[in-house]
């Protein structure tokens, strides 16, 4: 860096130069803060041939005009000429003029005589061999770049004003050959379509490559730019940042913060490791990032005070690095939004089998390789954090369920065995813990505690271990424990609709025999969940006829279109509750229960053998009745229902023994 300062101060001590150098380098990699701390004040200390150096830096972010860059200079040249306001200036520190500050004074003072009644010293406009221009933000210019490196080469080449252009190149050749890109494409096809290009059968090359050999032909402003590049700059220099000396600038910000300061400087090697993996130079985002941190530092330390250091460090490699990831755009923001906690971030970790197939898990897999490269921790997904990086919102809810679970986890040693197994990669657990582990695993297994498909993913590790001989149980023994272990889990577990999914998190061992008999054994329990579920459900559902209808419909609409509810309702209570119904009610159920054959016949088809018993019954209690509008109606429904039974070739079956009946 020190080299690269010299080369700039030998080009301003340079007697007579004709050609102005530029500084190119990445967005945001600390350009500008490079000139106002490390050459600006130096060439401003210097005196050559008894004259000292005055700089005028000018950001051409937004220009629009070559005139606003005259106005530009103007004022930042004028300003020495007033003396109460160079005072004012020096008294408090300031080195140019606010933009805000420009626009709100008269410019009456600048034009002919000053505020204490001075009149202008001419001679300050002509003297050159005292001023150094520097021009920042080439690219974000509103001008065409051929134009304003042409209206610097008047300082230049003319009057021999030493001059710096700070710049990003990549990005300035991208924008000179996207520029008025639909306005290149509209003539390029004009001409080509003039000179016969677009009808040339004989020519092998796709029109759009035809359209664009001729933008480039016609508008290659790219030459343009590199002949008066050539004519203008003598030198290009390459700014790396020098990342140790920035990092200070950056933290100096939180020094009235002295908890924050003290742990950022404590860990200034985690934040420049991050930043390096990052890929990217652009400080911008890390000084955006160290900001985020500073929200996230303080609310940790104001509602959890007892947060572990470890805890907070990963924290900050988090917030750093999820910034990048999104703010670089090298990611699309979707990437983290469906991982809705740590368990499940570490569970796509350690599904390596399936990582190929899902492009998500893929990536998760080398955010954390990259990140968390050589540093251990149990809880390194923050989902509050990934939410305040993506959408700029500290949501309070789900910060508080992850440090509830951090303190009752993480830093408080109280993670259950059978989680380290399912969301660790189990050779991270220490030779002396692991044994105690695998015990309480099977505690916790032959008391039923752990959830009916986890208990299928632990014994495929068991299996492992058995096979490996990690574990002092054979497989025999094992699958004894299992098998019990189910048989009690399923008393309290849940039913599994997503078993494909749940199974892909395992990631040793490979499917045998054993497994085999475990998971078929898992899905005979997990029919009987799925009975046992849809059973309730009818039970809450059915119960809402005839008296509270308005729910009946609502989740018979929402819960019950696509799954054969019936199948699960007693047959004759279904009976009851219709015949009690009113009449308008069992038209619009008939209705519902038609058009939901329709959408959805494959799926409802287990529920026919209860819909054709309740078709008898109807048929039963109709008979012989007197005609009444409610007979009718329900004469009407039994009619529907033969219409659905058709629609499956089910044939009508007269046993009176079967009335009753309903499978479970």
């Amino acid at each position: 860096m020190e080299d690269l300062v010299e080369s700039i101060l030998d080009y301003v001590r340079n007697d007579y130069t004709d050609y102005a150098i530029m500084i190119n380098g990445e967005w945001g990699s600390g350009k500008t803060y490079f000139w106002n701390h490390k050459i600006r004040n130096k060439i401003e200390s210097m005196q050559l041939n008894g004259k000292q150096y005055t700089t005028i830096y000018m950001s051409l972010y937004g220009i629009s005009n070559l005139e606003e860059i005259s106005k530009k200079i103007f004022i930042e040249t004028t300003q020495l000429m007033d003396k109460n306001l160079k005072k004012y200036m020096h008294v408090n520190g300031q080195t140019t003029i606010p933009e805000y500050a420009k626009t709100g004074l008269d410019m009456a003072n600048f034009f002919g005589v000053t505020q204490n009644g001075d009149h202008i010293d001419y001679s300050d406009f002509f003297s050159t061999d005292d001023k150094i221009l520097c021009f920042d933000d080439l690219e974000r210019a509103n001008v065409d770049v051929i134009d304003i490196l042409g209206y610097i080469n008047n300082f230049v080449e003319h009057d021999h004003i030493k001059t710096i252009i700070i710049c990003n190149e990549k990005e300035l050749s991208t924008k000179l050959k996207s520029s008025n890109l639909e306005m290149k494409t509209f003539i390029a096809t004009y001409l080509l379509d003039k000179q016969g290009g677009l009808a040339d059968v004989n020519s092998d090359k796709p029109m759009v490559e035809k359209i664009q050999d001729k933008i480039e032909y016609v508008f290659d402003k790219a030459n343009d730019y590199e002949r008066i590049k050539e004519k203008l700059i003598g030198e290009t220099f390459e700014y790396a940042p020098e990342f140790n000396y920035i990092i200070n600038g950056l933290l100096m910000r939180y020094e009235n913060n002295e908890e924050l300061i003290r742990f950022l400087r404590e860990n200034t090697g985690i934040i420049t490791s991050t930043f390096n993996k990052s890929g990217t130079k652009n400080l911008r985002i890390l000084k955006h990032a160290l900001n985020d941190f500073k929200k996230i530092f303080e609310m940790v330390n104001k509602n959890y005070p007892n947060t572990s250091n470890r805890v907070l460090k990963t924290m900050l490699i988090f917030t750093i690095a999820v910034s990048f990831e999104i703010k670089a755009g090298k990611i699309t923001k979707d990437k983290f939004v469906n991982i809705k906690d740590n368990e499940e971030y570490k569970s796509i970790l350690v599904s390596s089998r399936v990582l190929l197939m899902d492009n998500r898990k893929f990536y998760i897999k080398e955010f954390d390789n990259n990140y968390y490269y050589n540093f251990k921790a149990e809880y390194r997904f923050f989902k509050f954090i990934e939410i305040y990086v993506r959408t700029r919102i500290f949501d309070m809810r789900v910060f508080k369920d992850n440090m509830e679970v951090i303190i009752n986890t993480v830093d408080t040693n109280k993670l259950p065995g059978y989680k380290r197994l399912l969301t660790e990669e189990y050779w991270k657990i220490n030779d002396d813990e692991f044994s105690g582990v695998i015990e309480e695993v099977l505690a916790d297994i032959k008391e039923g505690k752990i959830r009916l498909i986890d208990i299928v993913k632990l014994f495929a590790y068991f299996s492992y271990f058995t096979k490996k001989g990690l574990i002092q149980y054979d497989i025999k023994t094992i699958k004894s424990i299992f098998f019990n272990g189910m048989n009690l889990a399923s008393l309290n577990s849940e039913y599994c609709d997503n078993v494909k999914e749940e199974l892909s998190e395992i990631s040793v061992g490979e499917t045998n025999e054993d497994i085999e008999e475990i998971l078929n054994y898992f899905n005979q329990l997990n029919i009987q969940l799925k009975d046992k579920m849809y059973i309730e459900k009818a039970e809450e559902i059915f119960k809402c006829i005839p008296m509270r209808m308005e729910t009946f419909y609502e989740r018979f609409d929402k819960e019950c279109m696509n799954i054969p509810i019936f199948k699960y309702y007693d047959v004759f209570q279904t009976f009851q509750r219709l015949s009690c119904a009113s009449n308008e009610d069992i038209v619009t159920i008939k209705e519902k229960l038609i058009n939901r054959t329709k959408l959805h016949k494959k799926e409802i088809e287990p529920e026919m053998k209860n819909i054709t018993q309740l078709k008898k019954l109807i048929d039963d209690y109709t008979k012989d009745k007197q005609t009444v509008i409610k007979i009718v109606m329900l004469k009407e429904f039994a009619k529907d229902l033969e219409y659905i039974l058709q629609q499956y070739e089910i044939p009508m079956f007269e046993e009176e023994n079967e009335n009753n009946h309903v499978e479970s």
